[in-house]
């Protein structure tokens, strides 16, 4: 196989690559970094000087392609399934494209503030810095509420259009942990209906399954 994807079974921007690649059946060695292991961390450095997962090395076109949605990106173009992750249709397209960017800036990126803070030291935590993470996925949990109750009168299951997507790959993540840190609760009831959705599609099963044995490291409120 001439792809390889360098990843860590629990790091949300990974899901996306993966839920792609499990949606079209293409086969990739997986590698997984153990930043914290000196070893595991100077190879990836090798691949992806900035540190940052997933990296995708695709040796038969000698090519490493960095960030999760150029991976989906690649792998749309040069290794394409029958799940067409990113339409044919430009403007389908890119709606899908700003999906994927609205999942990955305001709902993936505050998540990751308030993640990120909890594995800080107790005198280095940002709480101005969490309630302003928190208010933004509220409002964009507003935002999706909206969108996706639209898309439900209208008989569509995804977000956007009727198939599933690259901007659904986005999603996944993106909602699972948020919800996590800042539930949905009772007053967004279509995002709660839509994340569920997510969680029965297959690849997205596999790739919680394989998170499993990972998710001890969480920082759940508790501990």
């Amino acid at each position: 196989m001439s792809l390889t994807l360098h990843f860590h079974p629990l790091a949300s921007f990974c899901w996306k690559p993966l839920i792609a690649f499990y949606e079209n059946g293409t086969p990739f060695t997986p590698v997984i970094v153990d930043l914290g292991d000196e070893q595991s961390r100077a190879a990836f450095l090798k691949v992806s000087p900035t540190g940052k997962m997933p990296a995708l090395r695709d040796d038969a076109r000698d090519r490493t392609v960095l960030e999760s949605t150029i991976v989906i990106e690649y792998l749309a173009v040069h290794y394409p399934g029958p799940v067409e992750l990113i339409p044919a249709d430009i403007d389908l397209a890119i709606k899908v494209r700003q999906a994927d960017r609205f999942y990955d800036f305001y709902v993936q990126e505050p998540m990751q503030k308030i993640v990120g803070d909890r594995l800080r030291p107790k005198d280095k935590t940002d709480p101005f810095g969490v309630e302003q993470a928190r208010e933004q996925l509220r409002n964009s949990y507003a935002i999706i509420e909206e969108e996706i109750r639209a898309k439900e009168m209208q008989g569509k299951t995804w977000a956007v259009g009727e198939t599933f997507s690259m901007a659904d790959c986005a999603a996944s993540p993106a909602l699972f942990y948020a919800n996590k840190v800042e539930p949905f609760g009772d007053k967004f009831p279509a995002v709660k209906r839509y994340h569920d959705r997510l969680l029965e599609r297959p690849s997205f099963v596999r790739v919680i399954e394989e998170a499993q044995p990972y998710f001890k490291l969480f920082p759940y409120n508790n501990g």
